[in-house]
C-alpha cells in the first residue's frame, strides 16, 4: 500500500508521546534524572549528537555534561534497541559538550529524511523548542528576564507572566499551468542554479488560501486559483510550520511571469521531461524539505538527482 502524501513528509514523522501532563510536575527533571532509564538527547549549536550508525545518541543521565537548558520531550511509544517503550526522553542544550565534542554531530536539514520516525520527531521537537528558548530570554511585554518552567515548555518573567512557544505559519505552493508544467523559482539567497517552489509567511488576518494567492502574485506576477491543501511539515529553522498546497494558474490571466527581483530572481516552467533533463544543470530542494515532496508528488515518483 502506498503512503499518503502527509505520511511521506520526513519531518512530520514521530513515534513519541509528548506526555504533556507531566510538565506540571515542579520536580520533573529531578525525578527524571534520578531514573537510570531516562535518556538524554544532546543539542549543541543546532546539531544533535549521533551514534556511529547515524541515529540519535540517547545518553543515560549519569553521562550528561553540564547543561544550559533542559526540555522534556515525552516518552517513546515503541520498543527499540536503545530505548524500550515508555522511556522518558529529555533534550539537553549544551555549549560545552566535553569529550562528546569529538563525536559525530548531525544537522537536521541533512539528516531528516534518513532518521527513523522516532528520531525525526525527537530532533524536530527538540530543535524547535531550543530555538524558541534562544530568542525569549527576555519578556516582550516587560523586557524583564525570563526563566524556563514546566518541563521547558514555558518561560516565566519575575511577575509570573507565562510565555508559550509560537510557530510561524508559512505556505509553500506547487503551481501548474494548463499544460501541467510546474513553476520553480530561484531565491536570491541560494546558489544561482537552485530552484524550488514559491513560499511565504501567512500574514495576520489572512487565510491560508489567500496567502497562497498573494505570495504567488507578489513573487512571480501570476494569479492562481483553486489552492488545494496537501499536508504540513514542521520546519524549525527557526520556527516555521510549512503548509503545502497545489494551485493552478488562473486561465483568465495572461500567464506572464514577473519575478519580484528582490526575493525571487528567476522563475521557470518545467514539464516532467524538461525537469528530468535539467537535473545536471539545476539543484532541487533537499529530501528533508516539503518542497521536494511536493515536486515529487507532481512528478509522479522519486527524482534521482544524486542527492
Amino acid at each position: 500500500m502506498s503512503l499518503s502524501f502527509a505520511e511521506r513528509l520526513p519531518l512530520s514523522r514521530f513515534d513519541i508521546d509528548r506526555d504533556y501532563l507531566a510538565r506540571d510536575n515542579p520536580a520533573l527533571f529531578d525525578d527524571l534524572f534520578a531514573d537510570d532509564g531516562t535518556r538524554v538527547l544532546l543539542l549543541m549549536g543546532g546539531t544533535a549528537l549521533l551514534t556511529a550508525t547515524g541515529a540519535l545518541a540517547l545518553l543515560p543521565p549519569s553521562a550528561v555534561p553540564d547543561t544550559e537548558l533542559l526540555i522534556y520531550l515525552g516518552r517513546t511509544t515503541a520498543d527499540s534497541a536503545d530505548a524500550t517503550a515508555g522511556t522518558a526522553i529529555v533534550a539537553a542544550v549544551v555549549s560545552d559538550a566535553g569529550h562528546y565534542a569529538e563525536g559525530e554531530w548531525g544537522n537536521l536539514r541533512k539528516l531528516g529524511a534518513t532518521l527513523s520516525d522516532r528520531d525525526a520527531g525527537l530532533f524536530v521537537e527538540a530543535l524547535a523548542m531550543a530555538n524558541w528558548h534562544s530568542t525569549h530570554h527576555f519578556s516582550p511585554k516587560t523586557g524583564e528576564p525570563t526563566l524556563p518552567a514546566k518541563g521547558g515548555w514555558v518561560r516565566v518573567d519575575p511577575n509570573g507572566a507565562e510565555l508559550y512557544p509560537r510557530t510561524d505559519s508559512a505556505i509553500i505552493v506547487g503551481i501548474t499551468d494548463a499544460d501541467d508544467r510546474l513553476l520553480l523559482g530561484s531565491n536570491a539567497m541560494w546558489e544561482s542554479n537552485r530552484y524550488s517552489l514559491l513560499a511565504g509567511f501567512v500574514e495576520p488576518g489572512e487565510s491560508l488560501e489567500s496567502a497562497v494567492q498573494r505570495e504567488v502574485f507578489e513573487e512571480s506576477g501570476l494569479r492562481v486559483i483553486d489552492p488545494v491543501y496537501l499536508g504540513s511539515q514542521p520546519w524549525p529553522f527557526p520556527a516555521s510550520l510549512m503548509l503545502g498546497y497545489m494551485a493552478r494558474v488562473d486561465p483568465a490571466s495572461d500567464g506572464q511571469t514577473t519575478p519580484d527581483g528582490n526575493e525571487i530572481l528567476d522563475v521557470r516552467w518545467f514539464s516532467r521531461d524538461e525537469l528530468q533533463a535539467s537535473l545536471g544543470e539545476i539543484l532541487l530542494p533537499g529530501r528533508t524539505s516539503i518542497a521536494r515532496a511536493i515536486i515529487e508528488e507532481w512528478f509522479g515518483g522519486p527524482i534521482d538527482d544524486g542527492s
